[in-house]
C-alpha cells in the first residue's frame, strides 16, 4: 500500500502503551496483555482489566486486520468500495469504572485503506471519543468538551462543532429516542486536507482522551454510593449495550469482517439490568439525568 503503515502502526501502539500506562496508575493495577492472530490477515493486542481497584471492566485494544472484501459496514457511505481488499488499523478503548458517579468513556481512533490492483489506494480516518455518565456533573461535561475542542481547534474553527454534532447524531439510540450519553466528538470517512493533516488530526484526538477523562474520574472517584446508584448504573448500561450490539460500525464491522469476538465485544459492562418500561421519579438525581444530561447542548 503507498500509505505509510509504520508511521501509523508506531502511533497506534504508542498511543495504546501511554493510555494503559496512565490508566494502570489510577486504578493501581496491571492491565492484562492479550496477543491474538486473525486467521484472514493481521492481529492485535487487548489489553485488559477487571475487577481493577477502581475500574470494574475496561479495555484499550490495538488491531492491524487485514481482508480481500471490504464488509457492508464499511462500505456503506463508499459503496463504490464494495469487494476492494482492505486494511484496517486502531485503537479503541471502554472504560467502565465500578462508582457509579464516574462516567463510563469510549475512545476510537483507526485508518482505513482500500485497495484494488492497477488503480490508487483510497483511505480515510475515522474515530472520536465519548462519555456516558450515570448521575451527571455540568463541569464535568463542559471539561471533557473543552479538552476535544482545544485538541481540534487547530484544524480549523468549525471542526468541533461540526465533530461535536456528528457525536451528538451517531451515538443516539433510535429505537429510545434518546442519546447514549453526553457525546463528545466523532468523525468518520476523513480524507479532506489530505493525509498528513488527517493523520495529524486524528492523532490529536487520541493523545487529548485521558487530559479529557481521567481528572473527571480523580475528582469522583471517592464520592460514596449505595445499591440504589449500583441498580440506576446496572439499568443505564443497558442501553451501552443495546448502542453497541444494534447501531455501532465498529462493533459490526469487527463481527462482520471475522474478527476476535472477545476484543470486538469487551466494550460490554460487566453487570447489567434491563426493567420494563421503568421510568425514573420526578425530582430525583436519576429524573436529572434525563432532564438535563441526555439533552444535546453546547457544553463547552
Amino acid at each position: 500500500m503507498s500509505t505509510p503503515t509504520s508511521q501509523l502502526k508506531a502511533f497506534f501502539t504508542g498511543l495504546q502503551a501511554r493510555i494503559v500506562d496512565q490508566l494502570e496508575a489510577f486504578d493501581g493495577q496491571a492491565f492484562r496483555t492479550d496477543s491474538w492472530q486473525r486467521p484472514e490477515g493481521g492481529g492485535g493486542i487487548s489489553r485488559l482489566i477487571e475487577e481493577g481497584g477502581f475500574f470494574e471492566r475496561g479495555g484499550v485494544n490495538f488491531s492491524h486486520v487485514t481482508g480481500q472484501s471490504l464488509p457492508a459496514s464499511a462500505t456503506a457511505v463508499r459503496p463504490q468500495l464494495a469487494g476492494r481488499a482492505w486494511e484496517a488499523m486502531g485503537v479503541s478503548l471502554v472504560l467502565h469504572p465500578r462508582n457509579p458517579y464516574c462516567p463510563t468513556a469510549h475512545m476510537n481512533v483507526r485508518c482505513f485503506v482500500a485497495s484494488k490492483p492497477g488503480e490508487e489506494d483510497v483511505w480515510w480516518f475515522g474515530g472520536g471519543m465519548d462519555m456516558t455518565p450515570y448521575y451527571g456533573q455540568r463541569e464535568d461535561v463542559a471539561h471533557f468538551h473543552r479538552t476535544c475542542k482545544e485538541a481540534l481547534a487547530p484544524f480549523g474553527d468549525e471542526v468541533y462543532a461540526k465533530y461535536k454534532a456528528w457525536c451528538d447524531d451517531y451515538f443516539f439510540l433510535k429505537h429510545r429516542n434518546e442519546p447514549r450519553g453526553v457525546g463528545g466528538v466523532f468523525f468518520d470517512d476523513l480524507n479532506e486536507g489530505g493525509f498528513e493533516r488527517c493523520f495529524a488530526l486524528t492523532q490529536a484526538i487520541g493523545n487529548a482522551f485521558t487530559s479529557a477523562y481521567l481528572p473527571v474520574l480523580a475528582k469522583r472517584r471517592d464520592t460514596p454510593f449505595g445499591e440504589r446508584e449500583r441498580d440506576f448504573q446496572a439499568y443505564r448500561r443497558g442501553r451501552y449495550v443495546e448502542f453497541n450490539l444494534v447501531w455501532d460500525r465498529g462493533t459490526l464491522f469487527g463481527l462482520q469482517s471475522g474478527g476476535r469476538t472477545e476484543s470486538i465485544l469487551m466494550s460490554l459492562p460487566p453487570i447489567v439490568k434491563w426493567r420494563y418500561d421503568w421510568q425514573p421519579e420526578a425530582g430525583t438525581p436519576e429524573a436529572e439525568l434525563y432532564e438535563v444530561f441526555l439533552k444535546p447542548q453546547d457544553w463547552a
